[in-house]
């Protein structure tokens, strides 16, 4: 199978479950993991956002990679998330990471110091470079503060052989639509939002990389995969059950809506570490009475 091609479909960003003492939850994780994976997901993405991923420490992020890669046992591609503000650090992280049963590793765009289109373009190609893995770039600005344009996300697409797709959550779909029109034919455009996923599809994207799926990894599959069959009226349906769920998943952050539904679900708890908390009661309340409706 091309690397290229483990990356089309549902990939779910995984949450980190805490006990409420704050510790690591590794009994919930596993539950997580199995579920997402029966439920049809095609690849896991370890360290993320949604797993909270800053406010872990390195041997939590080695604990969490190493028991990941366990549970999941060869079943889906592992991508594993390096992202920072500093080009040398994630150098030097991709140096000491042992990559056996990582298949991809995906990167979050430099938060914060906001380079320029070029310094995007130079950071991206030092990882590429470096990296033994294809690398997916993510591109958020909600959370960095600085966009990659589509003209450098296809600058980076056309040059560097080893950067295989972007999971693009711009939300701006007039600037999907100029990359989806003039990719290279083997490029992956990734959703990076679990709402614009259906009409990026309809547009050509091949995938999505999910919040939602860590609950509802058959709803969402099944969506992704009717679409690629060109069962769009199916598809369409599935996307509209999920739409308020999807919606209020983000009404107070992520992970914070996502972790309110696993606790419902009965998978996980929905404990996270400060600076981030838990939904209100008002809405915690909204998403159980959808989910009870979407059974």
């Amino acid at each position: 199978m091309s690397r290229k091609i483990q990356f089309k479909g549902t990939g779910v960003a995984l949450v980190t479950p805490f006990h409420k003492d704050g510790s690591i939850d590794f009994k919930s994780l596993k539950k997580v993991v199995d579920h997402v994976i029966v439920g049809g997901v095609d690849y896991v993405v370890v360290l993320g956002t949604t797993g909270e991923t800053v406010t872990l420490n390195k041997d939590e992020k080695h604990a969490v990679v190493d028991y990941v890669i366990e549970m999941a046992d060869n079943r889906v591609p592992v991508v594993l998330g390096i992202g920072g503000c500093s080009t040398q650090d994630i150098v030097n992280t991709i140096k000491d990471t042992d990559f056996e049963n990582i298949d991809a590793v995906l990167s979050v765009s430099p938060y914060y110091n906001k380079p320029s289109q070029r310094g995007i373009y130079l950071h991206y190609k030092t990882i590429a470079n470096i990296s033994p893995v294809p690398v997916i770039v993510y591109n958020v600005p909600g959370r960095t503060a600085s966009n990659i344009t589509a003209e450098t996300t296809l600058k980076l697409a056309e040059e560097l052989e080893n950067i295989i797709a972007v999971k693009e959550a711009s939300g701006n779909l007039f600037q999907c639509m100029e990359i989806l029109k003039h990719k290279p034919k083997d490029f992956l455009m990734i959703s990076g939002d679990d709402m614009l996923t259906y009409p990026l599809l309809a547009l050509g994207a091949e995938g999505v990389i999910s919040v939602a799926a860590n609950a509802f990894p058959k709803e969402f599959s099944d969506m992704v995969q009717n679409a690629f069959k060109g069962n769009w009226n199916k598809a369409r349906e599935l996307h509209f059950k999920l739409l308020e769920i999807m919606d209020l998943l983000i009404a107070e952050g992520n992970p914070a809506g996502i972790k309110a539904s696993l606790e419902i679900v009965k998978i996980a708890t929905d404990n996270l570490r400060l600076p981030l908390t838990s939904v209100s009661k008002p809405t915690y309340n909204k998403i159980a009475g959808v989910i009870a409706e979407m059974k």
